[in-house]
C-alpha cells in the first residue's frame, strides 16, 4: 500500500479508525469470520476470560488471568489480557481473544495518533468514547459470536483520581464507582472485591484484593486460570497512577499469590 497524500482542504483529522476506514485498509478483526452456525461456531476461536480494575487512594488496579479457552480446552496458558493505553490508562480485554487484542492495537495507535495530530493529550472520558466507538463498530461480529468486552481504566489528571469504565457489546460504556470486573469469572471476582473493598485502599491492599478475586474467580470458573505454580505463570496486575501506567513485578505478584494459598491453608480451608 502507498502513502495516502491529502490536500489541505481534505485534513483526515486525528481519528486514525477513521482514517482506516476511509482507505478501506482490511484487518484481521475486520476479515475473520464466525464459521457457520454463528454463535455456536465461536467455540472454534480462542477467548479471554477474567478481568477486573478497582480504585485505590493514588489511582487504580487493573488484573487478568492468563488463560485462553477454545471450547471446553485450554488454548494457551499465558495469555496477556491488560494492556497500557497511554501513558495514563489502560485497557483490558475479555472475549474473543483475536479481536481483542487488535482492537487494543488499535486503540493505542489511535490515542498515539490523535496526540501527535493535535499537539495535546485526550481526555479520560474521551479515550473512553474512542474506544466505545470501536466497541459499536465491532458488533457485526459480535453477533456472530465473537464478542469482546474490554474493561478501561485510569488516572484523570484533572481530577487527580482513578476512574474506571465498563462496556457491552453494543458500545454503551458506563463508569464505575469504585470496582468492576468482567468476563467468565467476572461474577466471582466481583463478589470477591465487593466483600473485601474499601474506599481509600492503600496500593498494597488493592494489589492483593485484585489478586485475591482473580484466585477466587479460578477457583468457581473453569475458563479462569489461577496460578500456574509449576510453570511460573501468574495473572497480570498493574497500577495507573499520577506517575503512570506501571506493571506490578511478576515476584510480587507471585509472593502474593503464595501467601494466599500459605493463608488458606492455615485457616484449614483447601488452597
Amino acid at each position: 500500500m502507498t502513502l495516502p497524500l491529502f490536500s489541505t482542504t481534505d485534513d483526515p483529522g486525528p481519528d486514525f479508525a477513521g482514517l482506516i476506514r476511509r482507505l478501506k485498509v482490511p484487518t484481521p478483526a475486520m476479515s475473520a469470520g464466525a464459521g457457520p452456525g454463528g454463535a455456536s461456531g465461536s467455540d472454534r476461536f480462542r477467548h479471554g476470560t477474567t478481568v477486573a480494575a478497582l480504585r485505590f487512594a493514588d489511582g487504580v488496579v487493573m488484573a487478568g488471568d492468563r488463560r485462553a479457552t477454545e471450547g471446553h480446552a485450554i488454548a494457551h496458558r499465558s495469555m496477556e489480557k491488560v494492556f497500557p493505553a497511554d501513558r495514563y490508562s489502560a485497557v483490558a480485554i475479555a472475549g474473543a481473544a483475536g479481536p481483542a487484542v487488535e482492537m487494543v492495537r488499535l486503540f493505542q495507535t489511535q490515542l498515539e495518533h490523535y496526540e501527535k495530530v493535535e499537539g495535546v493529550v485526550l481526555s479520560l472520558e474521551g479515550k473512553a468514547n474512542q474506544l466505545s466507538q470501536m466497541v459499536r463498530e465491532h458488533l457485526p461480529m459480535a453477533m456472530q459470536g465473537l464478542a469482546v468486552v474490554p474493561l478501561f481504566a485510569g488516572y484523570d489528571l484533572t481530577r487527580g483520581t482513578g476512574r474506571i469504565f465498563t462496556y457491552d457489546v453494543t458500545g454503551g460504556h458506563f463508569e464505575e464507582t469504585e470496582y468492576n470486573a468482567t468476563g467468565s469469572g467476572g461474577r466471582d471476582a466481583r463478589t470477591t472485591i465487593k466483600l473485601g473493598y474499601r474506599v481509600g485502599m492503600a496500593r498494597d491492599e488493592a494489589v492483593e484484593l485484585s489478586i485475591e478475586a482473580l484466585y477466587e474467580a479460578a477457583d468457581e470458573d473453569s475458563a479462569t486460570g489461577g496460578p500456574d505454580l509449576i510453570r511460573g505463570i501468574y495473572p497480570l496486575v498493574a497500577t495507573v497512577t499520577a506517575e503512570g501506567f506501571l506493571a506490578v513485578p511478576e515476584d510480587e505478584v507471585a509472593e502474593r499469590f503464595a501467601a494466599l494459598i500459605e493463608r488458606r491453608r492455615a485457616e484449614g480451608r483447601q488452597p
